[in-house]
């Protein structure tokens, strides 16, 4: 009967008709897979995948975290659906298809998941979508889900020889309410405890960073409490732009692969990591968006950036990341100069995180009363959404397997993240997954703030020409 941690209940909290959670992926896949034999990998594997197999038990009158309680009378004709595409059958087609799917809520009274196969799709291909609600698993999480669906050869595993773990029941409505009251009582010393240790952190925080002061607090919290000199991390207000502010209930989503041997070329001539030069392509193609739709700003903007929270070999359920936000240097011309910025950034950030964690998140979230986090996760992001976002896009790069795999004897061809935009990070997300020699790209958009995706996944395309090109 595991509970919610405070991280994964903010997921649920500030959920509204525009602000949609659901993180997914785009499988393509060679051949057209069968709904019945997909349904029956999912009744031999999904016992052994806990995020799949539970669903919400509220806590009355929402005095804590809801808990997850096990299905045991899982409905795969209610989670496993197909749909067709009209002819040709093309990639936008898909996209669209996507686009529509992608922003509606998920079913709290069943299992937070969702696939769809999408037949139809041109050159003996299907699409395999699949989503799942973020308050299930994080970016790590989602990755375990996605791999206990997958083969490393077209014949499909055996299911393991030990028996799947079992839930215990979640407890009843009294002693839900008897729990969360003897948490609520230990909530102040909580409170006390992790604002004393949270002082010297002030400028890790999302938003309390932007407050003036807030950082020459945390710089002499840091120097009373003797903890030394930590890197100083990047300081950007965001700038206004066509895809700032509150975003609407609807999405437009556009992929893209590149080679990631070309992506390694960039890395090797310039001595910086993967992720530095797919920060660079993004921001490249933003910087050729932007000069195409009102002008580019004259300082970087403010990219949010995913940080695990999870120590090294640390595995476990759940929501354990952050955001940072670094800054992304669209209004520099060089493209070469431009890699270098985000290379200091990303890197002086790194420091700072491997010589003090970010673990003060999870204490924050903890040592707040349930009931009193929802409220304040719901008037936050309404507050900052409409005045000041601290975001204007989000880059997240997901590492993933240099080898095929397979899906009921089907070859994965590429796998195209889809992920959440929101009234504080902007009406962009670029998710990048490596995947078999290539770097997939998935864009989620604001219908009405980016319109038309596919501009930025050639301009993607056109970034990663321009630095492999310059001298």
């Amino acid at each position: 009967m595991p509970q919610l941690t405070a991280l994964d209940a903010q997921f649920l909290h500030f959920e509204t008709a525009t602000n949609v959670p659901n993180i997914a992926g785009l499988a393509i896949l060679e051949g057209d897979l069968n709904r019945s034999d997909l349904q029956a990998l999912l009744e031999q594997r999904l016992p052994y995948v806990a995020a799949l197999r539970r669903k919400l038990a509220p806590v009355p009158f929402g005095l804590d975290h809801p808990y997850w309680v096990q299905e045991d009378d899982l409905d795969l004709d209610y989670h496993v659906r197909e749909i067709g595409l009209p002819p040709p059958g093309d990639e936008r087609q898909l996209a669209d298809q996507v686009s529509r799917l992608h922003p509606r809520r998920l079913d709290r009274g069943h299992p937070l998941w969702e696939i769809y196969l999408i037949h139809g799709l041109s050159g003996g291909r299907m699409g395999l979508y699949t989503k799942i609600h973020h308050a299930a698993v994080d970016g790590v999480g989602g990755a375990d889900v996605l791999a206990a669906l997958l083969d490393l050869t077209p014949v499909p595993a055996p299911p393991p020889q030990t028996a799947p773990d079992r839930d215990e029941p979640a407890p009843d409505g009294l002693e839900m309410v008897g729990r969360a009251l003897i948490r609520m009582s230990a909530n102040p010393a909580q409170a006390v405890r992790f604002a004393a240790r949270a002082l010297p952190h002030l400028d890790e925080i999302p938003v309390v960073s932007w407050i003036p002061g807030s950082r020459l607090v945390s710089g002499l919290a840091r120097r009373l409490a003797g903890s030394g000199t930590l890197p100083e991390l990047p300081s950007l207000p965001a700038p206004r732009t066509p895809f700032s502010g509150p975003v609407s209930a609807h999405r437009r989503f556009a992929f893209v692969s590149l080679p990631l041997d070309e992506i390694k070329l960039v890395r090797k001539a310039n001595g910086v990591t993967v992720n530095d030069v797919v920060m660079a392509v993004c921001a490249g193609a933003l910087r050729r968006w932007l000069a195409a739709h009102g002008g580019v700003p004259r300082m970087p903007l403010a990219a949010g950036v995913p940080f695990s929270l999870r120590s090294a070999g640390e595995e476990g359920p759940g929501n354990q990341v952050t955001i940072m936000s670094a800054p992304l240097a669209v209004h520099v011309e060089d493209p070469l100069e431009r890699l270098r910025h985000v290379r200091d950034s990303m890197q002086r950030i790194k420091d700072r995180f491997s010589l003090a964690p970010a673990r003060w998140l999870r204490e924050f979230s903890e040592s707040m009363p349930a009931a009193l986090m929802g409220l304040a996760s719901r008037s936050a992001f309404g507050l900052v959404g409409q005045t000041a976002p601290p975001i204007n896009v989000a880059i997240s790069n997901v590492p993933g397997p240099q080898f095929p795999l397979y899906v009921c004897g089907a070859r994965l061809l590429t796998h195209y993240p889809v992920s959440v935009i929101t009234d504080v990070s902007g009406g962009i997300n670029i998710t990048a997954f490596s995947y078999d020699g290539s770097l997939d790209i998935g864009v989620i958009t604001d219908r009405q703030m980016v319109p038309d995706p596919w501009e930025l996944t050639a301009y993607l395309r056109e970034a990663l020409d321009e630095l492999l090109n310059a001298e």
